[in-house]
């Protein structure tokens, strides 16, 4: 049995569409970030780090139970266990961690760094939106230097690394970033969003948030 627990989020949708891609059936647990469940003692019980997502496998390594954060740790560990979505060794593995590592480091936190002192700090700060808003659109550009040159970000193949940066690009928006300036990066995107395992994840994680 896999459990995700997870709530509409960038870092949230990777999981499901991992899931969704690789066939494996789970069970999808809301964990709503924005009433501060996350940091309530049950959650934190299973999960100190107080973030989402968060896979539990009671069937992990060895037949003892997994319980594993971090979006991109999960990932990986997916992977592993399918035998799909990352190659085995080679140019092409190393390729997939250096996509996931440069989204992980680099346009992950300046999107929300970005959005976050754009919308959610109590007083604007100029400077620290120049700053990200700077770095954002450099990270944008490296991805779109890459994209014309390469069908998904590490080559041929559809990987997790191409799941990594969809979560954030997904939530674009709320950084306040377009693709106007990045046609290779919207190419991407639209082939990403219309494959029926992101589809179904993207319905099922934006179905996590109670209706208003």
């Amino acid at each position: 049995m896999l459990e995700v627990y997870a709530f509409a989020t960038p870092n949230s949708l990777r999981v499901p569409i991992a899931l969704e891609e690789l066939g494996l059936a789970y069970e999808l647990r809301s964990v709503n970030v924005r009433k501060g469940e996350q940091k309530l003692p049950g959650y934190l019980a299973i999960n100190p780090n107080g973030k989402v997502p968060l896979l539990v496998d009671s069937e992990g390594p060895d037949g003892q139970p997994l319980t594993i954060s971090e979006s991109g740790a999960i990932l990986v560990y997916l992977a592993q266990k399918s035998g799909r979505l990352l190659p085995r060794d080679g140019a092409g593995r190393a390729r997939v961690f250096e996509q996931m590592f440069f989204h992980l480091t680099g346009i992950g936190p300046a999107f929300g760094q970005l959005g976050f002192f754009k919308r959610q700090a109590t007083e604007q700060i100029p400077l620290a939106v120049a700053r990200f808003q700077t770095e954002a659109e450099r990270v944008l550009a490296v991805l779109e230097g890459t994209l014309r040159e390469r069908k998904f970000t590490a080559g041929d193949e559809f990987t997790i690394a191409d799941i990594a940066h969809f979560g954030w690009l997904w939530r674009r928006d709320f950084a306040g970033i377009d693709f106007d300036a990045w046609p290779a990066i919207a190419r991407w995107y639209s082939e990403i969003d219309a494959r029926p395992a992101a589809r179904r994840a993207i319905d099922k994680v934006t179905a996590l948030v109670p209706a208003t």
